[in-house]
């Protein structure tokens, strides 16, 4: 063999030997009794080397807690690796080892109609803000609506509300720029598996949002930083050319021929529109009212009603991770409870888990009480707080389109007496409630004291005392406030829980009602190609016309009901 070919065959074989590969590896199991890396667990999975890895990134971290004497970190990650064509087969034929191709975006499909009017986005809620942004970036210059305030005043409000009890119908946690999530854990989880959720978590990260929501197994946003998230969106509708108008409520739809025209606003002044998303948010009640006298298609769905419930966060967390509670890699411990109750037309579930929050005041009404929950970022209160609801359908209501916003406004208008007509929340100890004594709160929230940080149990960090609702909390007996049948299957529920969770149906849970907005009461019933089935031109939406139930899920629908005005019309 001459020199030449030699050199040629090295070469060849230096250039096999060098070949550069990224692959995804599913499942890399990091136990938390070692101290290992992730990329020497990756190596130990991969059984080569460590100095091979290349670039590791994980594209998805989840908690496998169901051994609590060794609970793992759960990895999917892409690496890039040079090894040898033989090496890189042997690899690929191994479990949960494919060669990765990033998912990307499927281009949207333009349509030739001709727009007269620019698309109106009625809510600045997650549906609505999503919308928003599609249209813009495809330059349909979006004019988004919200009957709010913007955010910077709506903060204010709802601040004074919760400090005074000074309520305001106009600007709340119901109304105004972010929607509803602005005041919750701001979770990013969704039971839709759908590739375009990357996507929008991207264009979240670019608003704002911590760069871990693209990786977490179950990511959240938390109320502070969701509010820069929030900011961060409408810049960039803005910026796009689209336009967003808070204080500017929508008081009627103008139709003709069975197709919107315009809307007419609360000042007088009306909109020329020929396509309407319609986000409403699951609150807007007068909407509802507005859509039902227009004969606008609907329905009544089934939703779900119950309390709050508090515990501290650490009876949570050594139950959920043993001897590891308190991990600084685990951080603190959420929760997911179903029970079946004897009534087969009976569920109790949790609802909406906030680890490390509190229970917040979320009326949209005057003379109601509503509860929900919220959670700072970093999820530090001491409190763990989960709704606890139970099922109600309109066999319980009526069949009529509004009866189930009637159903929802009578409960909070008892609460608000209970609680003494100040916006003071009804409250009862797990164990008083279960055991149907008097009304009792001391001991509760003793323990709740007890295991709270030092400083937030005594408001020298936060002004938060326990129970955490503010305005305040009166005792008060939960069965006169609510439907005995839900008292009675939330009773049979918590027991239940109590034999998953160790001490949830015990002396240091607190329960404060009334939560009723967990969904929609109704839906605007919309066609496949997402536009109403009596009114053209009308995109139903999101979470408050019944298409969603998150942030997330919202989301994604504002995504797809954008994406369907766009296969229909071609941009500005």
């Amino acid at each position: 063999m001459c020199r030449s070919m030699l050199l040629q065959r090295i070469y060849r074989k230096q250039i096999e030997f060098m070949a550069k590969i990224q692959i995804r590896v599913n499942d890399v199991r990091l136990s938390l009794r070692k101290e290992q890396t992730l990329k020497e667990c990756l190596a130990e999975k991969l059984r080569i080397k460590k100095n091979l890895l290349q670039n590791v990134q994980v594209l998805h971290r989840g908690i496998d807690a169901r051994r609590k004497n060794n609970i793992c970190l759960l990895y999917h990650v892409t690496v890039e690796i040079d090894v040898t064509g033989s090496l890189q087969k042997n690899l690929l034929n191994r479990p949960g080892v494919t060669v990765f191709a990033p998912a990307e975006p499927e281009a949207p499909v333009l349509g030739d109609l001709s727009m007269r009017e620019r698309p109106v986005v009625i809510g600045a809620g997650p549906a609505g803000l999503t919308a928003a942004l599609e249209l813009a970036r495809y330059g349909y210059r979006p004019l988004l609506l919200e009957r709010g305030r913007a955010l910077h005043k709506r903060v204010a409000d709802v601040t004074a509300f919760w400090q005074t009890g000074r309520f305001d119908p106009v600007s709340n946690v119901q109304f105004g720029m972010g929607g509803a999530g602005t005041f919750s854990d701001g979770k990013l989880t969704t039971r839709v598996n759908d590739p375009v959720m990357i996507d929008i978590l991207q264009s979240f990260v670019k608003a704002g949002a911590p760069k871990e929501i693209l990786t977490e197994h179950k990511p959240h946003v938390g109320t502070d930083k969701l509010r820069a998230m929030v900011q961060g969106l409408a810049k960039e509708i803005e910026s796009l050319g689209g336009e967003i108008r808070c204080e500017t409520q929508v008081t009627d739809f103008l139709f003709k021929n069975g197709k919107i025209t315009g809307l007419l606003l609360q000042d007088g002044t009306v909109v020329s529109a020929e396509t309407v998303i319609l986000a409403c948010g699951h609150s807007a009640r007068d909407t509802y009212e507005v859509l039902s006298a227009r004969g606008v298609g609907m329905e009544a769905k089934a939703f779900a009603i119950g309390v709050r419930v508090e515990h501290p966060q650490s009876l949570i967390d050594r139950t959920q991770y043993g001897d590891f509670a308190g991990h600084p890699r685990l951080g603190v411990a959420d929760y997911a409870l179903v029970y079946h109750g004897t009534d087969p037309k009976r569920t109790a579930y949790s609802f909406c888990m906030c680890p490390g929050g509190q229970v917040v005041a979320a009326a949209s009404e005057p003379n109601g009480v509503v509860v929900n929950g919220m959670s700072l970022y970093h999820r530090d209160s001491g409190i763990a707080n989960s709704a606890l609801v139970v099922n109600v359908t309109p066999h319980d209501f009526g069949a009529g389109v509004l009866a189930g916003v009637a159903f929802q406004r009578k409960y909070e208008q008892l609460a608000f007496a209970a609680g003494g007509s100040d916006y003071s929340a009804p409250a009862q100890s797990v164990q008083s409630f279960l055991d149907n004594t008097r009304p009792e709160l001391a001991d509760a929230m003793g323990r709740l004291q007890e295991a709270a940080p030092s400083g937030l149990a005594t408001g020298k960090t936060t002004g938060l005392g326990l129970p955490s609702y503010r305005p305040g909390v009166s005792a008060c007996a939960l069965d006169d406030v609510l439907p005995s049948y839900v008292t009675a299957t939330l009773r049979q529920g918590i027991r239940y829980f109590g034999s998953r969770i160790a001490g949830f149906d015990g002396p240091a849970g607190i329960l404060t009602g009334v939560e009723t907005r967990t969904s929609a009461p109704l839906r605007v019933l919309r066609g496949t190609d997402k536009q109403s089935v009596t009114h053209k031109g009308l995109y139903p939406c999101g979470e408050g016309c019944g298409y969603a139930g998150g942030i997330m899920s919202a989301a994604l629908d504002g995504y797809h009901v954008a994406r369907a005005i766009m296969q229909l019309y071609k941009p500005f």
